[in-house]
């Protein structure tokens, strides 16, 4: 299998399994991975990592060979599946976050973009070099990355296709948090878990309204706001939060 799913508890990682080639994107490892999704979007997870296999790369970016030659419509209907599988990701109800070892290049950054957060250790390298190619990103590169570094930092990113270290992706803002310590599971599981501890409806509402939020105006987003924390007021999970406040206890959110 080029794509692992596996379940651990509360988790469900996704690991990319093609170390011969440093974890390429081919058309086929997009498809398996849209079925992984479906399958997480399905379970009882409250988290997913995303992994590839190695230290060498977390995924190096597209198959080039398969790149070549093709037909117009087809180079077409292939961004638009890696669009659309990116966008299975992003559009997850539970949080996901990219453990990033080695290489992140091209549609390898794409992915780990789509994810909620991005956790990279010292090894990690990343860029969209694209340009190198004659090409530009074609998986969300172009519009996810403007909209969490800023467009400028962006920019200079994509149009000179430079690589990037860990270090100055935390200093951007396009890495979270750098950690080296166990494995990527390990990684993954120690950053999501204080996440965790609150109502997924909770973390649902409040990703939808920052996001959302972030490509309107400010009344538009304004208004976004008002109408989510509305839609949290009448969850079981905000009626039990306030009890737990006023009784002083923990509460037990059941993510409804």
């Amino acid at each position: 299998m080029t794509v692992l799913l596996e379940f651990d508890g509360e988790f469900a990682q996704i690991t990319l399994n093609r170390p011969e080639v440093l974890n390429a994107l081919s058309f086929g490892v997009l498809k398996e991975v849209s079925e992984a999704l479906s399958k997480v979007a399905d379970s009882d997870a409250r988290a997913l990592i995303v992994t590839g296999v190695g230290d060498k790369a977390f995924c190096a970016g597209a198959d080039i060979p398969e790149l070549m030659n093709r037909p117009l419509m087809d180079e077409l209907e292939g961004a638009a599946l890696g669009q659309a599988v990116f966008n299975q990701i992003a559009d997850l109800k539970i949080p996901s976050v990219a453990v990033i070892q080695g290489y992140a290049f091209g549609g390898g950054l794409e992915l780990a973009l789509s994810c909620t957060f991005r956790v990279a250790t010292d090894r990690a390298r990343m860029g969209l070099p694209e340009v190198k190619l004659g090409l530009i990103p074609g998986y969300g590169g172009t519009q996810r990355l403007p909209r969490l570094v800023g467009e400028g930092r962006a920019l200079d990113m994509i149009m000179s296709g430079r690589t990037i270290a860990a270090e100055e992706g935390e200093r951007i803002g396009l890495v979270n948090r750098i950690d080296n310590e166990g494995s990527p599971l390990d990684i993954g599981k120690r950053f999501l878990e204080p996440y965790l501890k609150h109502s997924l409806c909770a973390l649902y509402f409040a990703r939808e309204a920052v996001q959302r939020g972030g490509r309107v105006s400010l009344a538009d987003g304004l208004r976004i706001e008002r109408d989510l924390s509305t839609l949290a007021y009448r969850s079981d999970d905000a009626a039990e939060g306030l009890s737990a406040f006023v009784e002083k206890r923990s509460p037990t959110f059941k993510d409804c």
